[in-house]
């Protein structure tokens, strides 16, 4: 039997993700938040990973679709009047929350690879009247952004989903203004992870599989072309999320796992 070449493993991978939210987005409810790869029951954790009170103000459908593992809209220190890009926005948590510290002269792009995440994000804009925040289907490795013109890149326990970082690096480089920045939540790895774990789409797709190490990710966001790269370790450590174990065929063992917050400059 021949071995799938690389672009076909990368269309399984993006395949494999698309159809894991799209079906979080249409089984969504209110009150239906996991980080990643965990349950419904995981609301009141998602709203501890924000330190803005803004986070319960919004209305369930957003939170609902809350799936990241960190707050890069606090890391980012958003500023009126700026441009930011979240990169797979999801259900929006994150856009409208930069929205609200842009202020009305700023401006939000979310970009998303879901139908089904974008309808719902879109449908939310409508009725918190967020004007000032836009939804685009695209990949993160290809962004419909036109080039130097977003401040600041925003994205939540995303990037690990690419099979194709240093595009997704590349293309976040191409798209900052000179000066701008990034910050991001994200899943990374003490060590490089067997191939057997990384071969297992549900597990790419519940945050695990494509999670790197933190070298690797500071490598890849450097040759891109960032300067002023860092790391700075937050949650999971050795000791991961029950679901995120039972799902990932961890067993009774321990993934090598943690969330991170990234922050990099385009220089200027």
């Amino acid at each position: 039997m021949s071995t799938p070449s690389p672009i076909r493993e990368n269309d399984d991978i993006r395949a494999a993700v698309r159809a894991r939210y799209g079906q979080i987005a249409a089984a969504s409810a209110p009150g239906a938040a996991s980080c990643c790869c965990g349950s419904p029951d995981d609301a009141p954790a998602i709203a501890a990973l924000y330190e803005s009170p803004d986070v319960a103000a919004l209305p369930a459908e957003v939170t609902g679709l809350a799936l990241g593992c960190g707050d890069p809209v606090a890391l980012a220190h958003l500023e009126p009047g700026q441009t930011v890009l979240d990169l797979g926005s999801g259900g929006g948590i994150d856009c409208f929350l930069a929205a609200q510290r842009v202020g009305p002269e700023g401006h939000v792009i979310g970009v998303d690879m879901t139908p089904q995440m974008l309808d719902k994000a879109r449908a939310a804009a409508a009725r918190l009247g967020a004007a000032n925040v836009e939804f685009r289907l695209g990949e993160i490795e290809h962004l419909p952004v036109a080039d130097a013109s977003v401040d600041v890149i925003l994205s939540n326990c995303v990037v690990n989903l690419s099979p194709d970082k240093p595009a997704v690096f590349r293309e976040a480089f191409r798209v900052l203004k000179p000066g701008g920045r990034l910050s991001v939540s994200d899943i990374l790895a003490d060590r490089p992870l067997p191939d057997a774990l990384r071969a297992q789409m549900d597990a790419w797709a519940s945050c695990v599989s494509g999670a790197i190490p933190a070298a690797d990710y500071v490598a890849g966001l450097e040759a891109a072309g960032f300067v002023d790269v860092r790391v700075e370790r937050k949650t999971l450590d050795e000791t991961p999320l029950p679901e995120m174990v039972e799902c990932c065929g961890g067993g009774e063992g321990t993934l090598p796992v943690f969330s991170a917050r990234i922050t990099a400059r385009k220089p200027a």
